[in-house]
């Protein structure tokens, strides 16, 4: 191919076709984790338990809910079922004036036994379990659930997102898990990532999901909308 077949072919590519080669108006999930817990303060396994909001968790939902409604392409606030959750995705939802969708496929990991438990008290419990868990994708903690199953749950959630809101713009607000496996399903990235990216509470993280199966990832935790 000459040069100018190469430029020809260029021009002729489709106006929405993006630079790294996505075709396509993306789904833009607005990943949003919820706002601070008294277990997150005191920095313990938060999994499927139904803490709710600190005062300072709700002045950080109404600090994001603030800032998200300034985009007026946000169509959807969808949930994990938990009460933290919902309490943060309504702050988003009364801001927006966008319906609110509970979606269980959001919830966070099961930690099983480990739940409310500190770093430090489950590796004193389990410790050569907990080793194997800090390595390993496919490990469960005793009675909970796999990064690798969660992975799985989070992925069919994300392919029904997809489905149901071709094109649109959607706050999704969940857990520090699940929205790590999106981020780490748009990079393509291996298993580090959930050991190495650290999420905020009430922090934002965007990734755009395109029809032709490609993703972008534009923002991770960013906390500018923080109270001071």
């Amino acid at each position: 191919m000459s040069a100018t077949d190469s430029a020809a072919g260029a021009r002729q590519q489709p106006a929405s076709a993006t630079w790294t080669g996505q075709v396509g108006s993306p789904t833009r999930l607005l990943l949003l984790r919820h706002g601070q817990t008294a277990l997150s303060v005191e920095r313990r396994y938060s999994g499927q338990g139904d803490p709710e909001l600190t005062e300072l968790g709700l002045r950080q939902a109404a600090g994001a809910a603030a800032r998200l409604a300034t985009d007026g392409s946000i169509t959807a606030v969808l949930t994990s079922p938990l009460r933290r959750t919902r309490q943060t995705a309504q702050a988003v939802a009364d801001a927006t004036g966008v319906p609110l969708v509970v979606r269980d496929g959001l919830i966070e990991t099961n930690f099983g036994e480990w739940d409310g438990l500190t770093f430090a008290e489950a590796r004193d419990r389990d410790p050569e379990l907990h080793a194997r868990w800090r390595g390993s994708q496919d490990v469960a903690p005793p009675g909970g659930e796999s990064f690798a199953e969660v992975g799985e749950r989070v992925a069919a959630e994300r392919d029904a997102i997809l489905a149901a809101h071709p094109g649109e713009t959607i706050v999704v607000v969940s857990h520090v898990t699940p929205i790590k496996l999106l981020l780490q399903q748009a990079l393509a990235a291996g298993s580090s990532i959930l050991y190495r990216l650290h999420l905020d509470t009430a922090s934002l993280s965007i990734a755009d999901f395109y029809p032709d199966g490609g993703a972008s990832v534009r923002l991770v935790n960013d906390t500018s909308h923080h109270p001071a």
